[in-house]
């Protein structure tokens, strides 16, 4: 036996069975439909924090190696103090480089920005491996 159920002005297909309803395949088959969308944008946004996360750490990382007491500023300057101006004064330069080349195309502006992104989640990653592994950046 099969009907259709009218109730607050939706509708819904029905077979009764040994005195069971059950919603006809259709309904199911949009529920599942929803399932797997729902779960691909909790997977989506399960991976955006798990790469904030990398970013994050990749950046206070990345700072702490340059201005800890045995950083990269402290290793240039210990050597001596006209390397650790080359170094800084290098650095500058490939700064001031980068600044003055770049494009006025919005594509390369975004392009350069995902790649400082993902090489910031990248240096996040290698943060958390080596603090696995050594127990210290």
């Amino acid at each position: 036996m099969s009907g259709t159920l009218i109730a607050g002005g939706l509708s819904t297909k029905f077979e009764l069975d040994e005195l069971r309803v059950r919603p006809a395949k259709k309904v199911t088959a949009v529920s599942a439909l929803r399932l797997k969308q729902e779960a691909s944008a909790l997977a989506q946004a399960c991976l955006g924090f798990v790469i904030l996360a990398l970013v994050l750490l990749g950046i206070g990382g990345t700072i702490y190696k340059i201005i800890s007491p045995e950083g990269w500023i402290a290793q240039a300057f210990g050597r001596s103090l006209s390397a650790g101006v080359a170094a800084l004064g290098s650095l500058l330069m490939v700064v001031m480089l980068a600044w003055f080349s770049r494009a006025s195309s919005p594509r390369r502006r975004t392009q350069f920005a995902d790649i400082a992104v993902y090489g910031f989640a990248a240096a996040g990653l290698l943060y958390v491996v080596q603090l696995w592994i050594r127990g210290s950046f």
